[in-house]
């Protein structure tokens, strides 16, 4: 969301650079929009001019003893008509705001401009992806074999795009929850937060969900209530509607939930294994900041992400969305993408944003600088998609009697070293 003078005043300007994202701004309309608006407030101006000379003329005319009935009637006329002129003018504002509630963020200006993911720039890469001596397998059959993971009786219970975690499967995805949640806020700074995973609409509203992306979620019948998309609704609306401490910024919290999603635009995409999953777990890094401290922020929470990976020793690259790529509240965007052997790719595991002040004015998230009260900057990312670590971990440390070695990291939240054929529930 854009603040309201600056919109008006910047037309061109903001649809110069949106075209960068590839969204066409209809400038006539807000044009129109705004020329009716202006018309309406210059009928206002000149009749509270009007009703003010009136008001000038009946006292005169009132201590002269002369009748004011028609000139009281005239005033009262004309005050009636500027409260319609000043509905009408409400009316043309809250249209402007739902026309702007569906605009993109305007892009930073380091992002890269290019118009699709191929135009995504790599900035940095980690970790040498390992050279197998063995035909290596994909999870979705790996996991199976080892008794960890069970597709067939999760669409059982509910259907497709769910899996069961089982054993040593269910044990490995607790352990990485509590790794990560550790790693964050032991050696980090941020602080947990275990918020609802039922969040309202005003929340979806505030983080730039709704509208727009109804059809990705899952509304709660009879009720305002959804499920969370990610920790990133909850978490940034714990502050909406409040003015922080500028002093205390940048406020860092983490916080792990299970996240629904429709998946409504995929497409089939991802249908094999648990990349895209109706319900995963996720542990999100959130953070609010002055506006000045929002980019360097950005780089530590990126960094913060890519330690998860360092500690467990899955190569890794990061790279930077171009324009076209990134999510529309989004200034800029880091994608951390983990190399995953049994696809022969590197698969995005964690999308860290600055929002600037895009989700702030939605969410009337504020910090006081001095005298002046403006919006703060809300950034998020995963610290990580737990379920996509965990394919990480299965791919990249299988070994060629079908067993996965544990990273030395998560071994102590296991009790074990290696996780083995049968070892599981059947």
């Amino acid at each position: 969301m854009y603040d309201f003078s600056f919109f008006r005043s910047n037309l061109d300007a903001i649809a110069a650079r949106l075209t960068t994202r590839g969204f066409a701004l209809d400038l006539d309309s807000f044009r129109n929009l705004d020329a009716k608006r202006r018309t309406a407030l210059t009928e206002v101006e000149g009749l509270r001019a009007q009703r003010n000379a009136e008001s000038m003329e009946i006292s005169k005319l009132k201590k002269a003893g002369v009748d004011t009935a028609a000139q009281q009637a005239k005033v009262r006329g004309i005050g009636e008509e500027i409260a319609r002129l000043e509905e009408q003018v409400k009316a043309v504002d809250e249209e402007f705001r739902t026309l702007m509630a569906g605009i993109p963020n305007m892009p930073h200006e380091s992002v890269p401009t290019g118009t699709s993911a191929e135009d995504n720039v790599e900035v940095r890469r980690h970790g040498t992806p390992r050279s197998f001596d063995f035909p290596c397998k994909a999870h979705w059959d790996l996991g199976p074999e080892l008794g960890i993971l069970d597709f067939e009786r999760a669409a059982k219970i509910t259907g497709a795009r769910f899996a069961v975690y089982m054993g040593m499967g269910a044990k490995l995805e607790r352990a990485l929850i509590n790794f990560m949640l550790d790693v964050h806020t032991r050696e980090h700074g941020y602080t947990e937060v275990l918020p609802p995973f039922m969040i309202n609409s005003a929340s979806l509203y505030g983080t730039g969900q709704l509208p727009k992306f109804a059809a990705d979620l899952f509304k709660l019948e009879n009720s305002d209530f959804w499920l969370a998309p990610t920790a990133e609704v909850p978490v940034t609306n714990l502050y909406r509607d409040e003015t922080l401490d500028a002093e205390k910024l940048p406020i860092s919290l983490c916080a792990y939930t299970p996240c629904f999603r429709s998946e409504a635009g995929s497409h089939g995409k991802d249908v094999r294994g648990i990349i895209r999953q109706h319900q995963f777990q996720k542990v999100e890094l959130v953070k609010f900041t002055r506006p000045d401290q929002s980019h360097e922020q950005l780089e530590k929470l990126t960094s913060d992400a890519e330690d998860i990976l360092v500690r467990l020793g899955v190569p890794f690259r990061t790279v930077v969305l171009c324009t076209s790529d990134m999510g529309p509240s989004s200034a800029k965007t880091y994608d951390i993408e983990a190399w995953l052997p049994g696809q022969n790719a590197y698969r995005e595991i964690s999308s860290c944003s600055n929002y600037e002040a895009y989700q702030a004015r939605r969410a009337s998230i504020r910090t006081k600088i001095g005298n002046k009260t403006e919006p703060a900057h809300t950034l998020n990312g995963s610290g990580l998609a737990v379920g996509r670590t965990w394919v990480a971990i299965v791919e990249n440390f299988q070994q060629r009697d079908g067993s996965v070695v544990i990273p030395e990291g998560l071994r102590p939240y296991l009790n074990a070293e290696v996780i083995t054929p049968g070892a599981s529930l059947k």
